[in-house]
């Protein structure tokens, strides 16, 4: 009975043995493969690489070697943080639209560039615009927003204004080969600013004519007539350019009558024979002044607007 009862306990104890040989075997694995994962030179290149306000994707991170379960680890050891799910910031870094931008334009490789309002608000057009739109960032392009540029508690609101007024085909950012296509779409690369360097914006003539699209109100009127009193070195081919592609007939009949009225010297040049400009009356603003050319209802009291 004894005997039976130790032969029992030694194929027990046994058992057990070999359940921690493996466990042990297992255990050790994985410590070396998590040593391997977090090699120090791996992430000094990925910390090196990454600015104060450089944010990266969760793409982008795979892409260059390193996988979800990595950086989970550089996220708990307090590395790397996270602003929103998907994205990540040097441990310390501070968020900011231009980093935002720089995610989407180059990581993400979406066509989105900073148009309408922000893009004259960056280019110091400022106290021309209502009072706190310039912290919107309006972005324009084919396809949507990925969801966390909008939680990311930026003090900026990033919001995606879809395509545009422009029948343009998508255009890809990246390369330097870019560039030309970049100026035959109204679009221009900033060098002249360390925090914007490098991103993709609508030129002034671009940027009015998506202001010109937003929904209109007499609010937009008066301040899109003030934007356009300022625009007297807008380029005139550059101009009659973005008018063949604008399919916006609203956007280029009140960008049109804004500029006549301000008599820019760079107007009589824009030629509008190829120019689609619609047909019959559009009643912008409700009880306004329909323009002589241009057959638009104007605000009545524009002139008092701009004093």
């Amino acid at each position: 009975m004894r005997s039976g009862y130790f032969s029992h306990s030694g194929r027990l104890f046994f058992l057990i043995y070999k359940l921690t040989v493996c466990l042990h075997a297992v255990f050790l694995g994985y410590i070396l493969l998590t040593m391997s994962d977090q090699n120090p030179g791996k992430l000094n290149r990925l910390l090196a690489g990454l600015g104060d306000s450089t944010l990266v994707t969760t793409r982008w991170l795979r892409e260059h070697g390193y996988a979800s379960n990595l950086v989970a680890r550089y996220v708990a050891s307090g590395w790397l943080e996270s602003p929103a799910r998907g994205v990540y910031l040097r441990k310390g870094g501070h968020l900011s639209w231009q980093g935002v931008l720089r995610a989407l334009q180059a990581d993400e490789g979406l066509s989105l560039h900073a148009g309408g309002r922000f893009a004259l608000a960056w280019r110091g057009h400022e106290h021309y615009l209502r009072l706190g739109t310039s912290a919107t960032v309006t972005l324009y392009g084919p396809g949507s927003l990925p969801g966390w540029a909008g939680k990311l508690p930026l003090k900026e609101r990033i919001v995606g204004c879809g395509k545009g007024p422009f029948d343009f085909q998508a255009l890809r950012f990246s390369g330097e080969s870019a560039d030309e296509a970049l100026r035959e779409r109204g679009l221009e690369r900033l060098s002249h600013d360390s925090e914007a360097h490098g991103l993709v914006f609508a030129t002034p003539e671009r940027a009015m004519l998506e202001l010109c699209d937003a929904p209109v109100d007499a609010a937009l009127v008066y301040e899109a007539d003030a934007l356009m009193q300022g625009m007297a070195n807008l380029r005139p081919k550059r101009v009659e350019m973005l008018l063949r592609h604008c399919v916006s007939i609203k956007a280029k009949r009140l960008f049109l009558a804004l500029a006549e009225r301000h008599a820019h010297a760079w107007l009589p040049h824009v030629s509008l024979e190829n120019v689609d400009l619609g047909r019959g009356k559009r009643a912008l603003v409700p009880g306004g002044r329909l323009h002589p050319t241009y057959h638009i209802t104007l605000p009545t009291d524009l002139d008092e607007q701009l004093g």
